[in-house]
């Protein structure tokens, strides 16, 4: 395509606005081209001086070069051509069905229409600043940006279909109400939690609490990952898709409580029975502990297990029951790092217990990992909660003395 040249248009009335005819350049059928387009500056009542004024602010972009042929791109067909099938397998399972989510129903129905090159920091400003009147949570706000910026990053960073990012500096609605506090479970709570889920799902909700496993790595666990008073995290499973812990500090040895590893040995030994239409089937909870067999298998075929099915059958059901309001899986983490708080745990040792890799994510701070008091702080939390289980439990037995 030949080289562009400067353009200084003389607008011109068509209809009821003064109007400029330019040369932009466009993608057609993945080939690049260049038309003329009529551009309305503004309507015929406007002073000439602020029409001469409006020409110029629309051209200087154009004549400067600040815009790519390949700003021109279709937003809706860059993110099904380019962005879904080359970006979208890079993320994890679960971000990709919550992308595709905030995709279908707020940016493609929004933007869908646009060129790349129109999504300016005002047209995306006022979009997210309408969101003040929407009936959305502030972290669905916050996760539309992310999606957005996600999109338009690998359109200006790897594809160089736009020269800057139009999303940087845009800013979504303060988020109005009371700061929602992360759920979590007193030990007391906790106990009659696991004391209400059949096996091994207690196993499993145990585990994690003690060890502050994501539930992707608990499911991926494997026999060759548990020691004597560790386990090793270097894979994660997530329904269908096998790949690497979420981050380089979450791929790594953690020290657990000896409780934690005599419990998941003992589901060698533990069988479930399961209803079958009249009759009732036993299943081993281990069909088989080689190295690389999993430590949580299916009951009925030992396959990997998923995540959801988990909560909603069992967890959730239980922690209604026991009126604990909302329990999922991040409730569980949560607990842990509470607890670790709360047994006078180090900050950083408690930043390295729940391998978090940014300093934002642990009270700001990002640590070196220290062994021998990351050591001292899980035996802390571990009698902590052992105390407060034991004592919830003498009071259970006194009150049931007392009754009788």
């Amino acid at each position: 395509m030949a080289r562009r040249r400067h353009q200084d248009p003389e607008p011109k009335k068509h209809g009821n606005y003064w109007t400029i005819v330019v040369w932009k350049d466009e993608f057609q059928d993945g080939k690049p081209q260049r038309r003329q387009v009529r551009v309305r500056l503004a309507p015929l009542e406007t002073k000439w001086r602020d029409v001469l004024r409006l020409k110029d602010e629309y051209l200087r972009p154009l004549n400067q070069g600040l815009v790519s042929i390949g700003s021109a791109t279709n937003f809706r067909k860059y993110v099904e051509q380019t962005y879904i099938p080359l970006e979208m397998p890079l993320l994890a399972k679960t971000t990709q069905e919550r992308y595709s989510g905030v995709l279908d129903h707020y940016l493609l129905p929004t933007f869908g229409e646009l060129c790349l090159s129109e999504l300016t920091p005002m047209t995306l400003q006022k979009y997210f600043s309408s969101m003040s009147n929407w009936k959305l949570s502030g972290e669905s706000r916050d996760k539309i940006r992310d999606v957005l910026a996600s999109v338009l990053r690998t359109a200006v960073k790897k594809y160089g279909l736009l020269i800057t990012n139009p999303i940087d500096g845009i800013q979504p609605p303060n988020k109005t109400g009371k700061r929602k506090t992360k759920p979590f479970l007193s030990p007391e709570q906790f106990d009659e939690l696991v004391r209400s889920i059949p096996e091994p799902y207690a196993t499993m909700v145990y585990v994690a609490t003690y060890s502050g496993l994501r539930i992707s790595e608990l499911i991926g666990l494997k026999w060759h990952d548990i020691g004597f008073d560790s386990i090793v995290i270097d894979e994660r499973y997530c329904r269908g898709d096998w790949s690497e812990p979420k981050s380089s500090a979450s791929n790594t040895t953690i020290g657990v409580d000896r409780s934690v590893v005599e419990r998941i040995h003992r589901l060698k030994l533990l069988t479930v029975e399961v209803k079958a239409g009249l009759a009732r089937r036993k299943y081993k909870l281990v069909k088989s502990d080689g190295p690389d067999d999993l430590v949580f298998q299916s009951v009925k075929d030992g396959k990997p297990m998923r995540d959801n099915n988990i909560l909603t059958r069992f967890i959730k059901p239980a922690g209604r029951e026991l009126d604990l309001g909302f329990v999922n899986w991040r409730c569980l983490r949560t607990s842990r790092a509470t607890w670790a708080i709360e047994a006078g745990a180090n900050c950083k040792d408690v930043q390295a217990m729940m391998r978090h890799s940014r300093i934002t994510t642990t009270l700001d701070i990002y640590a070196q990992f220290v062994p021998d008091s990351q050591r001292k702080a899980i035996e802390q939390t571990s009698r902590m909660a052992a105390e407060r289980i034991a004592n919830a439990h003498a009071a259970r037995a006194l009150a049931s003395a007392i009754v009788n």
